[in-house]
């Protein structure tokens, strides 16, 4: 497993952690995908159930694979052990990919124009100065809107443990220089 691919899964589970316990539980994911939702404000309820049953099942893929104990509790180890491996979350990575890439389309023109994709990654919580970057190493097209399927790519790959060197990395550095 690459450091990369650990660094983007640490960043991600203390977005995650909504309210900051060191633990992920289900109200952090209720919450999170809250927050997105009401981050699309062009997306129709359609588009923002599909988004918050991809977080349902984002942590019941968690709970289902790691606890073993059943107190609704994930650490960050159990965690990071998850989300990369291939084998056990792969499937639900596509599920979340492609929700979170349908919601920033909300005209179903294929594209994802930079202020809804500002305004999603931000409800997730990160960084505006990393978003920009990231979203800017998806290759934007003149008129500044990236491919539907680029970002599902980019987020299939943000969860690869063989992945370095990728837009995703972007999220967890400083902003360029």
């Amino acid at each position: 497993m690459r450091t990369e691919a650990t660094r983007r899964a640490a960043l991600v589970f203390s977005l995650f952690d909504a309210d900051g316990n060191g633990v992920l539980e289900p109200g952090d994911f209720t919450l999170m995908a809250d927050r997105v939702a009401a981050a699309a404000s062009g997306s129709d309820q359609a588009a923002k159930d599909a988004m918050r049953a991809a977080f349902r099942q984002y942590w019941t893929t968690l709970a289902a694979e790691l606890d073993a104990d059943g107190d609704g509790r994930i650490t960050l180890d159990e965690y990071t052990a998850c989300v990369l491996s291939p084998e056990r979350f792969q499937a639900t990575v596509a599920t979340f990919a492609e929700a979170l890439a349908a919601l920033g389309d909300p005209d179903g023109d294929g594209f994802v124009e930079r202020p809804v994709f500002m305004a999603l990654m931000r409800a997730i919580g990160f960084e505006r100065a990393n978003i920009d970057t990231l979203f800017d190493a998806f290759a934007p097209t003149p008129d500044d809107r990236v491919r539907v399927e680029t970002w599902v790519a980019g987020i299939k790959d943000y969860y690869a443990p063989d992945k370095a060197g990728i837009p995703g990395d972007h999220l967890v550095t400083g902003p360029a220089a």
